[in-house]
């Protein structure tokens, strides 16, 4: 038995898969933003926070890393409409992107700000610097740059993860594949497309993190 690959079908919906992959994009991007945000304030919590507050932290993370994706979207979507939050696809999808990379990229900033010496804290206080003003001047911006590779790469990840999210019927790349693939039942063809474009993302965002890396953290001698 001999497979005839015909893509035709698939050069035809190119501006749906362009659309789809510019969606995926937004997605990722947005909740790359907001989960970097999450991990910074939960980062915050669970080292300078009152116990109570650490406590609450620890349970976050360890719930999210614990448990599956697939899952904590099933929640979010199909869970939260019973306690009377409505939420369509796409919301759901980024509401559980940024709950889920949070909680990762929160023990990643935590071991970034516990590289921090002691001493530049205690300097900083010196100087007359409130405990905030530490944190956001001394403390955040060297413990980002020393973790900004693994947050770059469980950015990525997320990226490749919010593939996930069709499940919910959320408008991002692989719905689109989906869709495509069954209107024209070539879903060889389409998913190997749709994996070179997933591949082409990865590119693209790791060189954009590179950018940034150089831009934002190298040292004036390295640039």
């Amino acid at each position: 038995m001999h497979y005839v690959f015909q893509f035709g079908d698939v050069w035809a919906a190119w501006p749906d898969l362009l659309w789809g992959c510019w969606l995926t994009i937004q997605l990722s991007a947005v909740s790359m933003v907001l989960g970097l945000l999450v991990a910074v304030f939960g980062a915050l919590g669970k080292t300078m926070g009152p116990k109570p507050l650490r406590w609450l932290v620890d349970a976050y993370v360890e719930v999210i890393r614990n448990t599956p994706f697939l899952v904590q979207i099933f929640i979010i979507f199909f869970g939260l409409p019973r306690a009377g939050v409505m939420l369509s696809s796409n919301q759901a999808a980024l509401l559980a992107m940024v709950v889920n990379v949070g909680a990762y990229a929160t023990e990643i900033v935590r071991a970034g700000i516990e590289s921090i010496g002691r001493g530049q804290i205690e300097a900083g206080l010196a100087l007359g610097l409130r405990p905030l003003q530490v944190f956001r001047y001394v403390v955040l911006f060297p413990a980002l740059s020393a973790v900004y590779p693994a947050l770059s790469s469980q950015f990525i990840l997320l990226m490749l993860n919010s593939s996930v999210v069709s499940t919910i019927s959320a408008q991002e790349l692989t719905a689109t594949a989906n869709d495509l693939q069954s209107r024209t039942f070539r879903s060889f063809e389409i998913y190997i497309v749709v994996t070179g474009i997933y591949l082409a993302l990865s590119m693209l965002f790791s060189g954009m993190f590179a950018g940034i890396n150089r831009a934002v953290f190298a040292r004036p001698g390295q640039r």
